[in-house]
C-alpha cells in the first residue's frame, strides 16, 4: 500500500537524522515524506534538506509559529501544513514525530494490517523509552491506544473523520471516532519504536491545564474526567498532576469552550468510556 508521511519539527536537530535514518532503511519505503521546519532555531532544515537531496522522496516545509510548545495545537497546525502539499494518490497518512527510531520492517507490517483488513482504520505500534540503558515500554496509556507520536491512518477513514483536530485531544478523538464510525484500532507489540524524547518533557503549567481542557472537549463529562484525571496522573507518577487536570476542565467548562466533537459523538464516547472502566472493574 502507498503511504505518506508527514513530520511536524521544532528544533529536532538531535534526534531527525535519526528518525530519518530509520524511514530511508524501511523495506518499505513511504511514497512521500514532508518535513514541517514549524520555526526551528537549530539546524533541523539543514539535516533535512541533507537527506533530501539524497531522497527525492523527502521534502522540507517551512512555517512560522509562536515559540511557546503547546501540546496539540501548534503540531496538529504543523501537520495541515505539510499535509496541504501532498497529492491525494495515497492509501495511508501517517503523522510522526520527529524523535523516534523505527523498526527497519514497521511500514511493512502496517501496511499488511491494512490490507489483511480492509475494517482496520488505524494501526500502530508500542513506543518504549530508554531507562538506564535499556528500552522499556513508555506506559502512558492502554495497550489499545496508538501514540500520538506514530498514527497511521486508512484514507477512507481519514477522509471520514475530516482531518486531525488541532487541539489537545486530538490523539484521543481519531481513535474515539475510528470506533464511532465501525472502523478497527490496531496495535501490533511487536513494533518497538524507540521514543528518544520522553512525553511532555517540555510542558509547561499552561500545557498542563490543556490535558483537562481536551477531557472537557472531548465530551467526557466530569465523572468520567475524575476518573481519567486520577489514572493519569498516576501514570505519570505526578499525583499532583490531578489537579491541575480538573483546573483544565473547570475552566473549559465555564468558558464554554466548545467540543471537538458532535453531540451524538459525545454522547458514545462516555458510553464508550463507561463500557470500557466497568470492563475493567468486574
Amino acid at each position: 500500500m502507498k503511504y505518506y508521511i508527514v513530520i511536524p519539527a521544532h528544533n529536532e536537530e538531535d534526534f531527525i537524522a535519526l528518525t530519518l535514518q530509520s524511514l530511508i532503511s524501511q523495506t518499505l519505503l513511504p511514497k512521500k515524506v514532508v518535513v514541517v521546519n514549524d520555526n526551528s532555531t537549530d539546524k533541523t532544515a539543514e539535516i533535512v534538506l541533507a537527506f533530501a537531496k539524497e531522497n527525492p522522496f523527502i521534502t522540507l516545509v517551512n512555517k512560522t509559529s509562536e515559540a511557546i510548545h503547546l501540546p496539540g495545537s501548534k503540531v496538529i497546525q504543523a501537520f495541515h501544513k505539510g499535509f496541504e502539499t501532498l497529492d491525494n494518490d495515497y492509501d495511508i497518512i501517517v503523522k510522526l514525530d520527529a524523535d523516534l527510531i523505527l523498526p527497519n520492517n514497521y511500514f511493512e507490517r502496517i501496511s499488511s494490517i491494512f490490507e489483511q483488513d480492509s475494517k482496520v482504520g488505524m494501526a500502530g505500534g508500542f513506543a518504549y523509552i530508554e531507562k538506564n540503558g535499556n528500552w522499556i515500554l513508555e506506559n502512558l496509556t492502554d495497550k489499545d491506544h496508538i501514540r500520538g507520536a506514530f498514527k497511521a491512518y486508512r484514507k477512507a477513514f481519514f477522509e471520514q473523520m475530516g482531518n486531525l483536530k488541532p487541539a489537545m485531544g486530538w490523539d484521543t478523538v481519531d481513535e474515539l471516532l475510528c470506533k464511532f464510525y465501525n472502523w478497527k484500532v490496531i496495535t501490533d507489540d511487536s513494533l518497538i519504536v524507540k521514543h528518544l524524547k520522553p512525553t511532555g518533557a517540555n510542558y509547561n503549567k499552561t500545557a498542563r491545564y490543556k490535558q483537562g481542557e481536551a477531557f472537557y472537549t472531548l465530551g467526557y463529562g466530569f465523572f468520567i474526567t475524575t476518573i481519567a484525571s486520577a489514572k493519569l496522573a498516576m501514570m505519570k507518577k505526578k499525583p499532583l498532576l490531578f489537579f491541575d487536570y480538573i483546573k483544565g476542565f473547570l475552566k473549559a467548562k465555564s468558558s464554554k469552550t466548545p467540543y471537538l466533537v458532535t453531540n451524538e459523538q459525545a454522547k458514545f464516547i462516555r458510553k464508550y468510556r463507561l463500557q470500557k472502566m466497568k470492563n475493567k472493574i468486574f
